[in-house]
């Protein structure tokens, strides 16, 4: 895709990344808040996140402009599909770090964001899952500059 256009540079991005663009400045497990409904994410409403209430169930992905955006201006960081991240699954440094980077190899790649058939609490801006390296119904990917 880079060779398409000179000059471009797109990435999938770091699973830091991912996070901070999906919180867009907030501390809340949403960029809404401490919960979600169906009229601002795709998602299995059978199973809403905490104590929440049941809610629809659309059985499919939606357009990315069906429902709000964060403020920063970005479309279904929760739910929908679950999104590819460039890094590699492992575990988070024990201590603070600035931009850390996943390990250098693995087996598997994150996956962040939650998805249309997965609950409440995998849409979680700090929810993170793998899967191995092949197409799921469920699965896309963001690219980043």
């Amino acid at each position: 895709m880079n060779g398409l256009k000179a000059g471009l540079k797109l990435c999938l991005p770091t699973e830091v990344q991912w996070e901070y663009a999906c919180r867009a400045g907030t501390t809340t497990p949403f960029c809404w808040g401490d919960q979600i409904d169906s009229s601002l994410v795709n998602y299995d409403g059978n199973y809403p996140y905490s104590d929440g209430q049941r809610d629809e169930f659309r059985e499919q992905t939606v357009d990315v402009k069906a429902l709000p955006c964060n403020d920063w201006g970005l479309y279904q960081m929760h739910g929908n599909v679950r999104e590819w991240c460039q890094d590699w699954f492992g575990g988070y440094p024990s201590g603070p770090v600035t931009d850390p980077q996943g390990p250098d190899t693995g087996h598997d790649r994150v996956l962040r964001g939650g998805s249309w058939i997965l609950h409440g609490m995998h849409c979680r801006s700090a929810s993170r899952s793998f899967d191995p390296s092949y197409r799921r119904y469920n699965t896309g990917f963001r690219l980043a500059r």
